[in-house]
């Protein structure tokens, strides 16, 4: 499985509030949900992000509470997939639940730019930064893992 965009930076501890704040909570209809996505950090992200478009952050994607509607509003925003150093485990699984890959690779994160192109190759971990032809490698998913993922989240690969 194959992803490629553009990257939008974020830094270290970016906390389930921040991706969607709690006061849209209210609702749970994913359109409505990635309207607001990343908002409280960067109010032009939904104005800027592209389908395909990837996420590169630092340490602790994801902490803070346990709501799935932090990954939901991400991927529904258009987000293919986040690239971090590491990601608080319960965002990681909700992540994983709702069908939005995830990978660490700090190698990558220390060295890529707001904008730079990128090709990530889930099945091998294999990342290409196409701005600067820089090769790194993230662990890959396992295939089952992966298979979640393909068929667009857990309850979607049981079906």
């Amino acid at each position: 499985m194959l992803l490629k965009g553009a990257v939008h930076r974020f830094q270290n501890n970016v906390d389930t509030d921040v991706i969607i704040p709690a006061r849209y909570l209210n609702t749970t209809d994913p359109k409505e949900l990635a309207s607001h996505c990343m908002e409280d950090i960067d109010k032009d992200f939904v104005k800027k992000v592209r389908p395909g478009d990837i996420i590169v952050a630092g340490n602790n994607f994801g902490c803070g509470s346990s709501r799935e509607h932090a990954p939901l509003a991400i991927k529904t925003a258009g987000v293919s997939c986040v690239i971090a150093r590491s990601f608080a485990r319960i965002f990681y699984r909700n992540s994983i639940n709702i069908g939005l890959p995830i990978l660490e690779c700090p190698a990558l994160v220390d060295e890529t730019k707001k904008g730079d192109a990128l090709s990530v190759n889930l099945d091998t971990g294999e990342i290409e930064n196409l701005t600067t032809g820089k090769k790194y490698t993230a662990v890959p998913f396992p295939e089952s893992i992966l298979e979640i993922i393909r068929k667009g989240g857990l309850l979607r690969s049981i079906q």
